[in-house]
């Protein structure tokens, strides 16, 4: 790997600066191109099954956007047109990014590295039946979209990783190409054939590895405004060795960054105007592509972060599924949410120090406002001497 030396010397806090800015957390928000403005802006959109006060790519564009409607969210990224609209394209696909993720449909052809690294890995987790693989094919091309168990059932038995002969089957195509998700039904993935969901000119495996790596590369800069070699890879799952191959190619360039004791680099794009204006205070969803790598987490925000979902109860520190509270452009404290009827319940608050009260006081009551909640709850506040300053605040927002 061949790099030109560093002619940029970045403060750490132009760094943070730069990646809330990048990530949309920084200035106007742009609520004109809305949702599907926010998933072209992120390059991805992490799913997850867990639903507190609403999923995770539901939580993301609320966090940029504010009070965002939920069926707004949904019909932007599943392109669900309103009653007697003409239909249009798919303007999102579902594949393997930074995880499970929500992607711009455009980049369908730089994920073909990926698809062909998939249909030329050896072994698998689920045994693929004989005949079931091309059955789904066959069911698909003559009944149309379905779902996993409309193809023949998405479990053998009640356990989760027990899929059916039709899920694996449908789950592998997913993952060659063969069949795309553009749609999800409740939770459920609706499967369909690439080759009549994706716009003809995209449905292509054309690109060499070295162009979708480059341009998913390029994508991850723009997307982090400065990063490390660890933090660029990280963004889309790629190796560390595939970033190298083409980071002196990919457009970013070299930066030194202030504390940080590996080299960065940044989209030229965003070191052009220093960023500036607007704040959003708001809580984050610990899926949130802000925290994704926990390292760069910690090293931007001084911020450790940590989902606690599927640690034992007895073993957690913070909470189910605590959520960070993004204020003045740093990471203020954490709230684990729940909902009981129309009352946003805060079961466990991290604060860090009272001067803090306000923002997480605000955070709490945009979010109850969002899920429709009329009234905020706070349970347990790891600093007990700031509960009654945080309820105080809260009770003289809502009143």
């Amino acid at each position: 790997m061949t790099t030109s030396h560093p002619t940029t010397t970045l403060s750490a806090d132009e760094a943070r600066r730069l990646a809330l800015r990048a990530q949309g957390f920084l200035g106007a928000p742009d609520r004109k191109s809305g949702v599907r403005g926010v998933l072209r802006h992120l390059g991805a959109v992490q799913l997850d099954t867990i639903s507190v006060l609403a999923r995770s790519h539901e939580l993301v564009p609320y966090a940029r956007l504010g009070a965002v409607g939920r069926r707004t969210v949904e019909n932007a990224y599943w392109n669900k047109p309103t009653t007697g609209a003409p239909e249009e394209p798919p303007h999102a696909f579902e594949y393997w990014s930074h995880a499970a993720c929500i992607l711009p449909v455009e980049e369908w052809p730089h994920f073909a590295f990926r698809r062909r690294a998939y249909r030329a890995r050896p072994h698998w987790n689920h045994e693929l039946p004989d005949g079931a693989y091309d059955q789904v094919i066959k069911q698909l091309r003559a009944e149309g979209p379905l779902t996993a168990t409309e193809l023949g059932g998405a479990k053998k038995t009640s356990e989760w990783w027990d899929w059916s002969g039709a899920k694996v089957a449908v789950e592998r195509a997913l993952m060659y190409g063969e069949v795309v998700c553009v749609e999800r039904r409740g939770w459920k993935r609706v499967y369909d054939l690439a080759e009549r969901a994706i716009p003809e000119a995209l449905l292509h495996d054309d690109l060499d590895d070295a162009e979708c790596l480059r341009r998913l590369v390029r994508l991850a800069g723009q997307s982090l405004g400065v990063g490390t070699r660890a933090d660029i890879a990280d963004y889309h799952r790629l190796k560390a060795e595939q970033v190298d191959t083409v980071i002196a190619d990919s457009g970013l360039v070299p930066v030194t960054v202030e504390g940080w004791d590996k080299p960065a680099w940044a989209d030229p794009a965003a070191l052009e105007t220093p960023p500036r204006g607007r704040h959003r205070t708001t809580l984050l969803s610990p899926f949130d592509s802000l925290i994704w790598e926990r390292a760069r987490a910690e090293r931007i925000f001084d911020f450790t972060h940590r989902l606690e979902a599927y640690v034992p109860r007895p073993k957690r520190i913070h909470g189910y599924f605590a959520m960070p509270v993004l204020a003045g452009g740093r990471l203020v404290g954490r709230v684990d949410p729940a909902r009981e009827g129309h009352t946003l319940v805060a079961r466990q608050v991290t604060l860090d120090g009272p001067k803090t009260v306000p923002s997480v006081a605000q955070a709490l009551i945009e979010a109850a406002g969002w899920v429709n909640c009329d009234d905020v709850r706070v349970e347990r506040v790891d600093a007990p001497e700031l509960r009654e300053p945080l309820v105080r605040e809260l009770a003289r927002a809502l009143s």
